[in-house]
């Protein structure tokens, strides 16, 4: 909620990264600041509106972050969303410092202006599974870390290259990091490091988020 300058650049991140993504805004006019590209949904609105928000899709929803310019906008549509339409995942942009402690307590992860970053909001709007390393500054290529689902252990590296279409580049175990090769095998408590382009993101976690199909 909220298609100010940082709605609109988490939005478009997502959007860029293969999510499906709703922006919600009263103003029609706050939409022109997405790309021509955006392939999002546009819900004109007020972000605390039941109506709207299933509009924006919502009851299927991930995620949801408020970032409008207005606290009280912001912690009521996160209030609906947590407490009525039961999305977990739920942050707000809040700019008084000791309201955001007050949230906080209540369960509801907030981002100070004096903190507030776009990638402070995704990080607790994405999936636990996979954390991304390091970006390169063109944002094209990502180093990603991420523990698979049990299916896949006792599988090799190469397997894992087959099934994912990306190869992993090195795995930390037991404290340890090592240079991957084919031969090894997925064991339990593993991190996967793969280099991705950001465009598989999504798939990588999809993909590892689940067991391995049949017969892999």
């Amino acid at each position: 909620m909220g298609a100010g300058r940082v709605g609109t650049t988490l939005a478009t991140l997502l959007d860029q990264r293969g999510h499906s993504v709703a922006v919600i805004d009263q103003n029609p006019e706050a939409f022109r600041r997405l790309p021509a590209n955006f392939s999002g949904r546009r819900v004109t609105g007020v972000g605390f509106d039941r109506d709207t928000l299933r509009q924006a899709g919502i009851e299927d929803a991930y995620a949801f972050a408020a970032v409008s310019n207005g606290d009280n906008s912001n912690i009521i549509s996160a209030r609906v969303v947590r407490e009525t339409f039961k999305v977990e995942r739920v942050v707000a942009r809040i700019y008084d410092p000791t309201r955001a402690e007050v949230y906080e307590r209540l369960g509801i992860p907030t981002i100070a202006t004096v903190r507030r970053t776009t990638e402070a909001v995704l990080s607790w709007m994405m999936p636990p599974d996979v954390n991304r390393v390091w970006t390169h500054p063109t944002g094209d290529v990502a180093l990603v870390c991420a523990r698979p689902a049990s299916g896949w252990y006792g599988l090799s590296f190469a397997v894992v290259r087959q099934l994912t279409e990306y190869p992993v580049v090195f795995v930390s175990r037991q404290g340890h990091m090592d240079v991957a090769t084919d031969d090894l095998i997925v064991q339990e408590n593993d991190e996967l490091y793969f280099a991705i382009s950001l465009a598989q993101e999504t798939k990588i976690r999809e993909i590892l988020a689940n067991d391995p199909a049949v017969g892999a």
